[in-house]
């Protein structure tokens, strides 16, 4: 699976969609004879309006109508074939969410355009006067655009401070991967021909996978010893919603399979498994049996926008050093966490979440958004949200022989890498780590996603919406064969 375009010492310029698209969303329906499906249905527990149905049956046609609840399904006797994409449209960044100017030599692939050059394009987004670009100007500039009579708080000056000693990194590091993916025609300086008609579905489809959690407790409880740990999808299992959030999913064929939960088709990509539950749920995963070689977690931080947008439940800081990861994690895991760029949050991840899973701190990375013609999607020293997000990484500690047995294996973790990709426009739809820590990693290795809102092949995911962007509706039906 190939979502690298390019690979530079600075880092990595990614191409998401492909890495989704090459997950193999392919569904085969192959019956000897005509038969009958028919889908299992009960109401919640919890008195919800939607009749919720589940079951682990393939189709082949998108557009035929959903069966209703006890309705019967007759599939022909032949094999068919049916192919989904992910919606392109969800990655048409086409221009910066605050438009700046455009470093035009930059784009005509001029390797000589100087960093002082640059900061001085991007300090007209500021509305700063000069041109060193130094990051003095900088928060008088901010100070002054905000018309505050009182100086920055405490956290601010934090932000501005960490901004300051990553700032050349990663416009340098960026610069150079943008250069080679204009050479190539991965990105385009222009992006009037990319434009196409959109038919953009909701950010919330269907309905709520965090909300089936919460209502999942008040079913009646099941004794752990008499539960089996895992279920298999094929063609002929029926999965009750009730087992679907209370053991591990796997899909261990080579096509995809679709279920239907809640009246909704979610599309599940082959060689993965899954748990959907919230993080009072998680001894299935646990009863898994599993020790993960990998850990990459992406957590609901407590933020005020998440409080405005009730876009999805936060987690206190003790809360998240719940997480029970030395009990998943395998000697030497590589562990790795998404962090907002909130310094509280940072250091938190480094000096007390990290210490209290016997993990230490190997590396911080960055994850940097642009357009589809590389500029960054905010300007890089935007006063209020970077085009930046913070990934932290780190190994579980373990014994000497291991560390120095791992270290023979497999390369260091370097101090600093970008991954630079164009991000999807779905909320918190993170790029694949899968390619970019394969060099840092044993191959054939155990991976985990916690927090997980999408599958990938390979890897086991758990989250409260964790088949979220697995939804049918954020995909294309390509081809239909008979």
């Amino acid at each position: 699976m190939m979502s690298v375009i390019h690979r530079l010492t600075a880092g990595w310029l990614l191409d998401h969609l492909s890495f989704i698209n090459q997950c193999g969303y392919e569904i085969y329906d192959s019956f000897a004879h005509p038969r009958c499906v028919t889908l299992n249905t009960s109401v919640s527990s919890a008195g919800d309006h939607c009749a919720t149905s589940t079951c682990a049956t393939t189709y082949s046609l998108r557009d035929a109508p959903t069966p209703g609840p006890g309705d019967t399904v007759e599939t022909e006797g032949k094999a068919g074939k049916a192919r989904y994409v992910f919606r392109e449209e969800f990655f048409d960044i086409l221009k910066p969410h605050i438009v700046a100017a455009l470093q035009e030599r930059l784009w005509q692939g001029g390797s000589e355009v100087s960093l002082a050059e640059t900061e001085a394009s991007s300090s007209g987004v500021e509305h700063r006067e000069g041109t060193e670009g130094d990051i003095g100007d900088l928060v008088a500039s901010a100070r002054k655009k905000r018309k505050r009579k009182c100086v920055f708080n405490q956290g601010e000056l934090d932000a501005l401070e960490y901004h300051t000693k990553i700032r050349e990194l990663i416009w340098e590091g960026t610069l150079h991967l943008v250069q080679e993916g204009l050479k190539s025609g991965f990105l385009h300086c222009t992006t009037t021909k990319l434009s196409r008609s959109k038919n953009v579905v909701p950010g919330h489809v269907g309905c709520g996978l965090a909300e089936l959690c919460e209502m999942a407790k008040q079913f009646p409880a099941i004794n752990d010893s008499d539960h089996q740990a895992v279920q298999a999808i094929d063609d002929e299992t029926f999965i009750p919603e009730q087992d679907l959030l209370s053991c591990v999913t796997e899909n261990n064929s080579n096509c995809a399979k679709m279920i239907v939960l809640m009246g909704q088709k979610y599309l599940v990509p082959p060689k993965s498994s899954f748990l959907l539950s919230d993080i009072s749920c998680l001894q299935p995963l646990l009863n898994y049996k599993k020790k993960y070689d990998v850990i990459v977690m992406d957590p609901p931080w407590e933020n005020k926008s998440v409080k405005r947008s009730n876009r999805y439940g936060h987690l206190s800081s003790w809360q998240i050093k719940q997480i029970p990861v030395s009990a998943l994690a395998a000697p030497n895991c590589l562990v790795v966490t998404w962090v907002t760029n909130r310094q509280k949050h940072l250091r938190f991840v480094k000096d007390e979440l990290y210490p209290h899973w016997s993990v230490k701190t190997l590396a911080e990375w960055h994850w940097v958004k642009i357009t589809r013609s590389g500029e960054f999607v905010l300007p890089l020293d935007s006063s209020h949200k970077k085009p930046y997000e913070v990934l932290v990484l780190g190994r579980v500690q373990g014994s000497v022989e291991e560390a120095l047995r791992i270290s023979d294996d497999v390369l260091p973790i370097p101090d600093h890498k970008l991954i630079v990709s164009v991000p999807c426009g779905l909320h918190s739809h993170k790029p694949p780590l899968t390619e970019v820590l394969a060099e840092f990693i044993k191959p054939d290795v155990e991976c985990l996603e916690l927090f997980a809102r999408s599958l990938q092949p390979g890897w086991t995911s758990w989250g409260n919406e964790v088949l979220k962007f697995q939804h049918i509706d954020y995909f294309t039906l390509l081809q239909d064969e008979n």
